[in-house]
């Protein structure tokens, strides 16, 4: 069988040459490649180069200088440079012991699904390779909620958060893939109908280096979590719900301190504006960036276009008050509401517009055709 290894890798030096080693075994007798694709900032793709010279089988590297998409990015483009379509993907780290290759492949010739998961929470798989039992609790309940997320899709799957799995690249279709971070096989089930099966296995600890785990990674993986299953105007509006109960508790909190509700409505805006325009930046935008003007003008655009929303919402919210008697309170939130779609179909039409030319006639077009690509039906999820 030919078969295509990808190791996503982050600063893994230390692991490379027993990676190679424990991979060269237990693929003896297949027709295999390993892939690197490494977005280190330390000598891991120095000693990848210096394996590669004396591993039994053929070691390819591909170094990138920009970490797009984090380790999915670097899965992705490791499938698109594989010489095999049976492609298995396994972290640098060797908490996936390679011995359990064979078992993957020998599952997957069977020939009747598109996708082997490595699962933790299957059979007799286990988690003891976590740090701690936090860690664990964390893995558990993040499980659990992305299988609540997509019950349809992911039903016959017990660890949709695994980063070892083998499948076949033609049953998925790359362009539709946006990874967000690691978990790379919950974007790719998620997306599309496969044919899954697992094998257990018993994720070990870490042979060197330190765990890439942050705070970070774990909104990374919320944003994609919630893109997945809503859509970027979803997590538009989750951030935008934030806001405004950031915005409703600043206003209630100075309306309290004596503060009057024109003033403490003008400084809960101002301040949930910058906060939501960062926000949207990191995890709804941060796929249109590069392509958009720069960030200072990026700020500038939203920071005047929410100004002057709010010059026109806060007179609304005093007839509200003054007229109709509606609580200061209740009427920020009616404004708040339908402000909200009016930020969306600005920030997604001017601030993150493409800078090249000639894109001008179609951005409304764009617009609608990529609330389409990202609406997924919640009876195919």
């Amino acid at each position: 069988m030919q078969l295509s290894i990808i190791v996503p890798t982050f600063n893994e030096a230390p692991n490379v040459a027993e990676l190679v080693r424990r991979v060269s075994a237990a693929t003896s007798g297949m027709d295999a490649e390993i892939i690197f694709v490494d977005d280190s900032t330390d000598t891991t793709p120095d000693v990848i180069r210096e394996v590669s010279a004396s591993a039994p089988l053929p070691v390819r590297l591909l170094h990138r200088s920009a970490r797009s998409g984090g380790l999915g990015g670097a899965v992705v483009e490791g499938f698109a440079l594989a010489e095999s379509d049976a492609c298995l993907v396994i972290d640098g780290d060797l908490q996936h012991p390679p011995e359990e290759i064979p078992a993957l492949v020998e599952r997957f010739e069977r020939g009747d699904v598109d996708v082997v998961v490595a699962s933790r929470y299957a059979g007799g798989g286990t988690a003891h390779g976590l740090a701690d039992r936090t860690r664990v609790l964390v893995s558990k309940i993040a499980t659990a909620l992305t299988k609540a997320m997509f019950p349809i899709r992911l039903r016959e799957v017990s660890d949709p958060m695994t980063g070892y799995f083998i499948l076949d690249r033609r049953a998925i279709d790359m362009a539709t893939l946006k990874p967000r971070g690691f978990k790379i096989l919950l974007e790719i089930l998620a997306r599309k109908n496969l044919r899954v099966a697992e094998v257990p296995f018993a994720f070990a600890g870490r042979h060197a280096g330190e765990s890439k785990a942050s705070v970070r990674q774990g909104l990374n993986f919320v944003s994609q979590l919630t893109a997945l299953r809503f859509g970027k105007m979803s997590l538009f509006a989750v951030i935008g719900g934030l806001g405004a109960i950031v915005n409703l508790a600043i206003m209630w909190a100075l309306t309290q301190m004596g503060v009057g509700y024109i003033a403490a409505a003008i400084v809960a805006a101002e301040t949930t504006i910058i906060g939501n325009f960062l926000l949207q930046e990191r995890f709804v935008f941060n796929d249109m960036r590069d392509a958009a003007s720069g960030g200072w003008l990026r700020f500038a655009k939203s920071f005047t276009f929410n100004n002057a929303e709010a010059l026109v919402r806060i007179p609304v919210i005093a007839l509200l008050v003054e007229t109709w008697h509606f609580s200061a309170v209740v009427a920020a939130g009616v404004t708040l509401v339908i402000a909200f779609f009016v930020r969306f179909v600005f920030h997604s039409l001017v601030v993150y517009a493409p800078r090249r030319a000639g894109v001008e006639p179609s951005r409304a077009r764009r617009f609608v055709e990529e609330l389409d690509a990202q609406a997924m039906s919640p009876g195919e999820l």
